[in-house]
């Protein structure tokens, strides 16, 4: 136990929050750590949207690269960040048990809007085409920046509301009275669950690592991961999906979507099977959704994102 494991983070609060959290876990196993905070690209430039900015996994590669050059030795994500193909040498070491899995609406103490016309912000792609489903009359504004920015951007706006994952804002302790639960919103696949990577070569972090797993949540991610991989291999496209086990009958309830980016356009797939299904679960639910008109959407909003 002599080797001290280097964690790399970015520097926000909530990726910190994240980082110590598996800190704290390694040290109870016996394990030496040290926190290496590093700024991402995603952090750096907040005037354009994600998807403009043409990079998927703009949080981690930072964090890949310093993995690579041997500056950190595991790097801990907010899986719903992670791109769903990792870098050559690197690997999924860990998924730590799932949070909150939850969208919320953070408003101003009044929900008059909900009825009329109303202004809402959001950074993702599905956030935005969900809520336009919902609320076609509304508009959708873009919001970037940590947690900690997109509370104050919300507060010094005349924006009725923002949308957040719940999990993030409970991590540290963010979530305001004014919430309420978009319980009829499907979440980003993995959202709520954190992955701790590591290189595929580094026998003693990856030994470390696999006590943190929890199974439950790697299964119900990787369905979700793969549902997203199947469908657009990347990460832009309005796509949400959630699978839950059931461990009395022992069963996988899914559910999967995907949406125009204007959000007039609705796929969905729900499904239970029973857990021995699951490898090809989310693979098979993407491609119902492919073969029933949902692969020349997928070329739409490609075509749409890149001009």
């Amino acid at each position: 136990m002599t080797k001290t494991i280097r964690i790399g983070t970015r520097d926000s609060e909530l990726a910190l929050w994240q980082a110590h959290t598996v800190e704290h876990q390694l040290q109870q196993l016996g394990y030496s750590t040290k926190i290496v905070a590093v700024k991402s690209t995603g952090d750096i430039i907040l005037d354009k949207p994600l998807y403009e900015l043409g990079i998927t996994g703009i949080f981690t590669k930072t964090l890949d690269v310093a993995m690579i050059s041997g500056q950190i030795d595991i790097a801990v994500h907010s899986m719903k960040d992670v791109p769903t193909a990792l870098p050559q040498g690197i690997v999924q070491a860990a998924v730590l048990e799932r949070a909150n899995t939850v969208d919320i609406l953070v408003h101003k103490g009044n929900l008059d809007f909900l009825n009329g016309n109303g202004t809402v912000a959001t950074g993702s792609l599905r956030r935005q085409a969900q809520w336009l489903n919902k609320y076609p009359n509304h508009n959708v504004v873009d919001l970037r920046g940590n947690v900690n920015t997109r509370m104050q951007k919300l507060q010094d706006s005349d924006w009725n509301g923002a949308v957040f994952a719940a999990a993030g804002l409970e991590r540290i302790n963010l979530k305001p009275e004014t919430y309420i639960d978009l319980d009829w919103m499907i979440p980003a696949p993995a959202q709520g669950a954190m992955m701790v990577v590591a290189m595929e070569n580094d026998d003693f972090a990856l030994d470390a690592l696999a006590q943190l797993n929890h199974i439950e949540t790697e299964i119900c991610t990787y369905i979700e991961r793969q549902f997203l991989r199947t469908l657009e291999g990347g990460c832009t496209a309005p796509i949400g999906a959630i699978a839950r086990y059931n461990e009395i009958d022992d069963t996988l309830h899914f559910q999967g979507v995907l949406f125009s980016l204007d959000g007039s356009q609705k796929f969905e797939i729900n499904k239970v099977v029973d857990i021995s299904e699951w490898k090809k679960l989310g693979y098979n639910s993407a491609q119902e959704i492919l073969t029933n008109g949902g692969s020349e959407l997928m070329a739409d909003i490609k075509s749409k994102l890149k001009k």
